[in-house]
């Protein structure tokens, strides 16, 4: 069973630099599919991030494009999200969930705890 656990997460002035880390405790990156980051604001729904698949193409929602990117690692088994010039609106938790080529921003697995990050201004 996949095991994700996110961290990296802190308080950080807005221009400022994060990067984040989902280390699959469980089995390796799941073939043909995709990891991605998700993110909840306070009062607001999760909404997809970032997305890496099997194949190493990644995609990014509008408002993070040019200032987040993800990457992992060659065994796959740890995803990155390093976050540049950040802004106080993108101050919400950070999770990582498997996701399938085929639909990105659907997470096919459980929760983890999620990483807390705060942007000041």
């Amino acid at each position: 069973q996949v095991q994700l656990v996110e961290s990296g997460g802190g308080l950080v002035q807005a221009g400022g630099s994060l990067r984040l880390s989902c280390v699959d405790s469980g089995r390796t990156f799941i073939p043909y599919g995709g990891r991605a980051w998700f993110r909840q604001a306070p009062g607001k729904e999760r909404e997809f991030v970032a997305a890496i698949t099997w194949n190493a193409a990644t995609y990014y929602t509008d408002s993070v494009k040019g200032r987040f990117t993800i990457s992992r690692d060659n065994a796959g088994s740890t995803v990155y999200l390093q976050m540049d010039s950040l802004k106080p609106e993108d101050t919400a938790v950070y999770y990582c969930n498997t996701v399938r080529t085929s639909n990105i921003k659907v997470p096919q697995g459980s929760w983890g705890q999620g990483t807390q990050v705060t942007v000041s201004s």
